[in-house]
């Protein structure tokens, strides 16, 4: 058996998956991701620990027992700022965190060169800016910092004692020279960022280190197991999927959501509309169209009308296109390209006196269905056809948010049996580090089916006239 643990923004999950690529057991736990500022956001990685010890000890005995390896994938972005011995100085930044918008104007300020080595349009939750931020405003924690950590990265140190990465996390931090698949040492030295800060970088089906006793003590497994570099949540979920090579576009959907496709080809949009990513195999990239407001808004309006999951669901069966004339931006946290200059500015507008509980809730999937409209079509205008979508995530296993979906987006949607894909990616990085794969392409990475789940509509032309109305007036 292998264990994918995915450290995903508001929850940790655990998958044991057999040699053979179907996944046996799953459970997971939940954490808060906390706002102390506005525009801030925010995680104590003890949270973190916590709940990956809740969800690992939970598994079955009989499984814990059979684990072989151990495989690591999560959330991008973030900077978990620690000492030599891996213990955090402050809580640790998130992807979804904006303070750093003001340091962009240091990466605006690099010759056309370097940002060029970066591939990719600035953003303020990336980890660059965010030391950026951290050198200026918290400049003690910085000089005694001996790591700044992606989060899968510190949850690995927690496991094994030892500081690594790898280039689909690297590759995402504003600090990384795509063409030549390592740091951008020239960008740091403009930056003045400490390259020190910044651990090797292995290959993600690479050994990164052995379970320690410690750590097998307090997560009842064996000492010793080996434990895979892992990947970036993206990554990992299109590895999990199956989607190894060009043609399959992935419509992930958590707390934030991502259109992804592979290339093979190092080719970054003009545009700067698009991210540009490795992929779990070398020599091979991904293109990205990404909101952060995805999970995370219909998750903040199912709390604020104290709803469960399905009745914000049945809202987009029950209410016709439109919500009434209710809209609703969903940018609770500054998105990216092309609305990063507006930073947060959620909002509901044409609320009358006969609207009701289920317009707004209509209205909030509407608003985010659009926004995964407009960065399709970003994704499209960077060259990536869009045919149909491959589902993933668990905020994409609703029938009637799923329908809703294929009419806004005017695509066919598809999906395989397994709704964690990243944790299954990560236990495939570890069979490969352990010796049982002799690489990806000897994985089960590609065994899965898959399903067409929901089509275009009657309704689906409706929307589209919606869309082209609120979105491009």
């Amino acid at each position: 058996m292998l264990l994918g643990i995915d450290l995903g923004t508001s929850s940790v999950k655990a998958a044991v998956m057999a040699e053979d690529g179907s996944v046996e057991e799953v459970t997971s736990a939940s954490y808060p991701m906390e706002s102390p500022a506005p525009g801030w956001a925010e995680t104590d990685p003890a949270d973190w620990w916590q709940a990956t010890r809740q969800v690992v000890t939970s598994l079955a005995a009989n499984h814990r027992q059979e684990i072989a390896a151990i495989g690591l994938s999560g959330q991008m972005h973030g900077v978990v700022l620690t000492d030599a011995d891996g213990q955090p100085l402050r809580p640790a930044i998130l992807w979804a965190d904006g303070r750093a918008a003001g340091e962009l104007a240091r990466y605006q300020k690099l010759p056309p060169r370097l940002r060029e080595l970066l591939a990719n349009p600035l953003a303020p939750g990336m980890a660059g800016p965010t030391l950026l931020w951290i050198r200026r405003h918290e400049s003690r924690l910085y000089d005694a910092a001996r790591w700044a950590l992606q989060p899968k990265d510190w949850l690995r140190l927690r496991l094994t004692s030892q500081a690594r990465t790898e280039p689909t996390d690297a590759s995402a931090t504003l600090l990384y020279d795509l063409g030549k698949d390592t740091w951008a040492q020239d960008v740091l030295r403009e930056l003045d960022i400490r390259p020190s800060l910044l651990p090797d970088v292995i290959a993600s089906h690479e050994l990164a280190g052995r379970l320690t006793d410690v750590a097998a003590q307090e997560l009842g497994l064996a000492p010793g197991l080996p434990v895979a570099a892992g990947a970036a949540d993206a990554a990992a979920s299109l590895l999990g999927h199956g989607v190894l090579d060009p043609g399959t576009v992935l419509l992930t959907i958590g707390t934030g959501a991502q259109l992804s496709s592979i290339r093979t080809e190092l080719h970054p949009d003009p545009t700067a509309r698009t991210n540009l990513y490795r992929t779990v195999e070398s020599s091979k990239w991904y293109a990205m169209a990404a909101i952060l407001n995805a999970g995370l808004a219909l998750d903040w309006a199912r709390t604020v009308f104290a709803v469960e999951w399905p009745v914000l669901y049945r809202s987009a069966a029950e209410v016709p296109p439109g919500a009434g004339g209710v809209t609703f931006v969903p940018h609770l946290v500054g998105e990216r390209i092309p609305h990063l200059e507006s930073g947060a500015d959620a909002r509901w507008s044409g609320i009358a006196l006969h609207h009701r509980r289920e317009h707004l809730l209509k209205a909030v999937l509407e608003g985010v269905a659009f926004a995964l409209r407009e960065a399709m079509e970003r994704l499209e205008a960077a060259g990536i056809p869009v045919v149909e979508l491959r589902l993933a995530g668990g905020g994409a296993v609703d029938g009637a948010w799923r329908q809703l979906l294929a009419d806004v987006l005017g695509k066919p949607l598809r999906a395989t049996p397994s709704w964690v894909g990243s944790a299954r990616g990560a236990a495939l990085l570890a069979g490969v580090s352990a010796g049982i794969y002799k690489g990806i392409s000897d994985s089960p990475a590609g065994d899965l089916s898959t399903a067409v789940v929901a089509e275009p509509g009657a309704r689906a032309n409706e929307y589209a006239a919606l869309y082209q109305r609120r979105m491009h007036p």
